[in-house]
């Protein structure tokens, strides 16, 4: 698993705005090549915390009330990882967890270089959310940027070096092992002979209006990155981020061969993915926090046993379909409960619908996004306008037809409804979120405490 990896940071994948080859990812390109790419794989929201929950449980945000960055997962519903440890399964994970803490029971039997939240509270200043308060911490995205070694570079060649001792000693009988990169998140600085392959030049551009639309605005307002780039730094930011792509493949590549040395390749099903993409500037918004496919849409590949080579899957499909997937493929035939997930091994449905749903910082309401076919569909709770998109005829979402398009909007407000009452999820997210601000202090003491911009590496 990768963080803050978009489709067009991958060779395999269209290049989208960006010219074609810009992409140097030669080791994931050739995991695409030996087995399938979903073209249309979203993340349950994008930002890290609860996703990573999401995942571990296989249930959407609203089923399980892991809404943002300060409610991280405990181990309190059950997931993947529990139901192979109750089959005797070895399960391993080395790097980035982004859970509460390294004890709760969360489904790992051992936890290799993990990252969680910091202090086991996470990002609380992201509760503050009627009304959002000043955040002045996103000044230093525009700053650390360009060539050199970070914590997190460092800590992805260790988590490289990690999982290639553990395959060197990997047990023969089924195991499921999950190794979790930093990059290619902020800080976008990378090691120098991965910035060499790339000219600054080549990014350059002014700043992109923020699209029309209150709650984004409210969004661009709070998170505000854009305003501390110019020109020349916006080249060397989005150089860095392809260059981190570059240097991320590295890790991937060095993995896949050592599981090829251990003799495990022919018999491993090889996931490869990311919790959410990255906005890198599109429409005036970096990082993450929006329903653009830049940030919700994300790479997944599939290789291994069963799987067709030089596939692509169009059907939409979504990051908790990872828990039935990995319990089919691990622990055949044992029955599995409480996942809302599909088994990414069954066969395609193109009539599918799957939701993203963001209750966390910068935004004062929740946004469920629903994609079918080639629609996509916005929702804002508290009566802000929704948004309509047809992705076939506009994969760059500058056009929103909700106002021209009235039954394709009462279909997509049907699936939703279908999936969840977006109004209800919204005020639960907003009640819980009001009893962790209590419990830690009120609002004043939340304001109070240290701002910053991405985990530490050495959060334990």
């Amino acid at each position: 698993m990768a963080d803050e990896l978009s489709t067009w940071g991958l060779g395999c994948y269209p290049s989208g705005r960006y010219p074609a080859g810009t992409a140097l990812t030669p080791n994931i390109d050739a995991l695409a090549a030996r087995g399938t790419r979903f073209s249309a794989a979203y993340t349950p929201s994008p930002i890290c915390v609860p996703t990573r929950a999401a995942i571990a449980t296989g249930r959407y945000l609203h089923e399980v009330g892991y809404w943002s960055s300060a409610e991280a997962y405990d181990g309190r519903v059950p997931g993947w990882g529990h139901h192979l440890q109750a089959a005797g399964v070895p399960v391993t994970s080395i790097g980035k967890l982004h859970y509460r803490n390294q004890t709760d029971p969360t489904g790992f039997d051992r936890q290799i270089e993990p990252i969680h939240i910091p202090d086991g509270i996470g990002w609380v200043q992201g509760l503050l959310r009627q009304p959002l308060p000043n955040y002045d911490a996103t000044a230093e995205m525009s700053e650390m940027i360009g060539r050199g070694e970070t914590d997190y570079t460092r800590f992805d060649g260790r988590v490289t070096n990690e999982a290639c001792r553990w395959l060197g000693d990997a047990p023969t009988q089924p195991w499921c092992t999950f190794v979790s990169y930093l990059s290619p998140h902020y800080p976008l600085i990378v090691p120098q002979e991965y910035f060499d392959r790339f000219d600054p030049k080549d990014f350059e551009g002014p700043v992109e209006d923020v699209p029309d639309h209150p709650v984004l605005a409210e969004i661009a307002e709070f998170f505000d990155h854009d305003r501390y780039f110019n020109p020349r730094t916006r080249g060397i930011g989005r150089a860095s981020y392809f260059a981190l792509c570059a240097f991320l493949d590295d890790q991937v590549g060095r993995v896949l061969a050592e599981l090829e040395s251990s003799g495990q390749a022919k018999d491993t099903l090889v996931i490869l993915t990311s919790d959410h993409g990255e906005m890198l500037g599109h429409k005036g918004f970096w990082a993450k926090s929006t329903m653009y496919d830049d940030a919700a849409k994300i790479p997944l590949i599939m290789a291994g046993p069963g799987v067709a080579p030089d596939g692509v899957r169009t059907d939409p499909v979504s990051l908790i379909d990872l828990a039935p997937t990995i319990c089919e493929t691990v622990s055949p035939g044992r029955p599995t409960s409480g996942f809302s997930g599909r088994s990414l091994l069954d066969q395609a449905d193109p009539d599918r619908t799957v939701i993203s749903e963001y209750h966390d910082g910068g935004c004062p309401v929740g946004i469920t996004m629903l994609r079918w076919g080639s629609y996509k569909y916005v929702h804002y709770a508290q009566g802000h306008p929704p948004q309509l998109f047809d992705l076939s005829s506009d994969p760059d979402e500058t056009s929103n037809i909700s106002a021209d398009a009235p039954d394709l909007l009462a279909e997509g407000r049907a699936r939703l409804n279908a999936i969840l009452d977006p109004e209800d999820a919204d005020r639960r997210a907003h009640a819980d979120q009001a009893v962790l601000i209590e419990k830690h202090g009120g609002r004043d003491a939340l304001l109070a405490m240290e701002q910053w911009n991405f985990t530490p590496a050495d959060s334990r």
